[in-house]
């Protein structure tokens, strides 16, 4: 039995460094295309197949079964396309306040309207740049200023195609249980919009009084939770 992380929008496998010493199985983050050790990878190119077949990569490379897939915020659209390339090797999804805009639209449709202006602000030919300030205020709102400075030290840039493409929510129809962390803190992807997140996947729900990177601000508490799922 194992954990795979897949990391949301804006970060690389990094951001799980906190979470993993405590969680009781093996581990794998993944770094998706454009970051980290697939830094190599030009991000203009970058599409949602690339980021579902890098999971995929990782996976079969390490020859993982029964998976715990962990997706975090916009890994919301890379997990489906996981479980249609590998359902055989997933035994539950989590997602983390996770994006899940309804089949066929985009993610850019699926976000506050504040948080959209300021990601489309953050767009400069093809690539999605975050800046320190903009993102202490949606993602660190829960941290102390040493535990802030840590997690945004680790922003990276991202596919802005990413974002404006068409998400296909397929692989949520087969059958792997799935659990929806709620965060209630997240300033980042809202109440309103995890809730319909939610409402479109009827998963189980479990709450955490956190901010939006949880495994940072309160990694003992997400990791208890993720052995508990694991069991």
């Amino acid at each position: 039995m194992s954990f795979v992380l897949i990391h949301g929008a804006g970060f690389g496998a990094n951001c799980w460094d906190e979470l993993i010493p405590h969680l009781n199985a093996r581990a794998l983050a993944v770094d998706l295309p454009g970051r980290g050790s697939r830094a190599g990878v030009a991000l203009g190119a970058v599409t949602l197949a690339d980021c579902a077949d890098a999971v995929r990569e990782d996976i079969e490379a390490k020859d993982l079964r029964d998976v715990v897939l962990v997706g975090h915020s916009f890994a919301g659209v890379t997990v489906p396309r996981v479980l249609d390339l590998v359902p055989e090797r997933i035994r539950r999804v989590v997602l983390v306040s996770a994006v899940v805009p309804p089949d066929g639209s985009r993610v850019l449709d699926q976000i506050d309207p504040g948080v959209r202006d300021l990601v489309e602000q953050s767009i400069i030919g093809g690539v999605y740049h975050q800046d320190r300030e903009g993102a202490a205020a949606m993602l660190c709102n829960d941290m102390d200023s040493a535990t802030a400075t840590a997690a945004l030290d680790r922003l990276a840039d991202d596919s802005a195609a990413l974002l404006g493409e068409a998400v296909d929510l397929s692989g949520f129809r087969r059958d792997i249980p799935l659990t929806y962390l709620h965060l209630t803190r997240d300033q980042c992807y809202v109440e309103e919009l995890q809730q319909r997140s939610i409402a479109l996947l009827r998963p189980e729900v479990i709450d955490l009084d956190t901010g939006h990177l949880a495994m940072i601000s309160a990694p003992e508490q997400l990791a208890a939770i993720l052995n508990a799922v694991h069991g």
